[in-house]
């Protein structure tokens, strides 16, 4: 191999190692910029092909999605005092690339502790002011619209980040309480138990009262009416009476004696000490008497 052949193949490589450290991309889910000997001279580079000087310029590309920041449970204390066990997450990004790396040497778990640091001293500041129940239910809408608002004031002030949003993914109570405090609420709900008892009591024992008055005054309009029913049927069968006796007095006191005759004679056991010749079998001799 012949020294031209040589020296061309040293500079064809020469040229590709020059051109290689010359040109680099940005994608479109990354931010970039570009350092001379540590110093920024381009940020929030665009997506796309760049040029920069070989060997004494250097290109740096970080995640430009949108990231999450889980941060671990956290005890925090209320307006009356009260703990709180709180967990939480936030949704950043990088918004201003030269602050993120002058910041955080571009290193996320960096950026991700310090933005921890100040979310749990939000979270500090704004359950501090509020009390259990607006914490947990009446403002916590609000709680994390707020801390979301002063979080990325601070984050973009700071380390270049834009805080989206906060979230609080659960509530609980310390577990050195959480005995006591199911106890009282057991108790409480006790309490209203044997409350919701007693009264259904009185109301059952009121309704059942109520019911015996009305089944006596029932009864005894009805005892009423029956009387009054059958004092008018015993007058009208008087009436009739009467005035089939008026109509033929024989005739009616021969049929009154026949059906005498037929409820004293109704078996053959019955017995009667009468004297033949007494009114009482005047039907039975054969005629009448005057």
């Amino acid at each position: 191999m012949s020294n031209k052949t040589i020296f061309g193949l040293i500079l064809a490589l020469a040229v590709i190692v020059v051109g290689w450290n010359s040109f680099f991309v940005v994608s479109q889910i990354e931010r970039g910029i570009v350092l001379q000997f540590g110093r920024v001279v381009s940020d929030d580079l665009q997506p796309g092909l760049h040029f920069k000087l070989p060997f004494v310029q250097e290109a740096k590309k970080f995640d430009g999605r949108l990231l999450t920041l889980d941060t671990t449970t956290q005890r925090y204390l209320t307006l009356e005092k009260k703990a709180l066990m709180v967990d939480s997450y936030a949704k950043w990004r990088i918004a201003n690339v030269q602050r993120f790396y002058t910041a955080t040497s571009g290193m996320r778990t960096l950026a991700e502790e310090r933005l921890s640091r100040q979310l749990e001293s939000g979270l500090r500041n704004e359950v501090a002011r509020r009390t259990l129940h607006e914490v947990v239910s009446g403002e916590r809408d609000q709680l994390m619209a707020d801390i979301t608002q002063v979080l990325n004031a601070n984050a973009q002030r700071e380390l270049g980040i834009e805080v989206l949003d906060v979230r609080v993914k659960a509530i609980d109570l310390p577990r050195e309480v959480n005995r006591s405090v199911f106890e009282r609420m057991s108790t409480e709900r006790e309490r209203e138990a044997r409350e919701h008892r007693a009264k259904g009591r009185e109301l059952g024992e009121g309704i059942r009262a109520d019911a015996d008055r009305q089944h006596r005054v029932i009864l005894a309009e009805a005892f009423r009416e029956a009387e009054q029913i059958r004092g008018d049927g015993d007058a009208q069968a008087a009436a009739i009476y009467a005035q089939a006796y008026n109509q033929d007095p024989e005739f009616y006191s021969f049929v009154r004696s026949l059906q005498a005759y037929r409820e004293s004679f109704a078996s053959r056991s019955d017995l009667l000490v009468l004297d033949p010749e007494s009114e009482f079998f005047r039907y039975m001799q054969g005629g009448q008497r005057r």
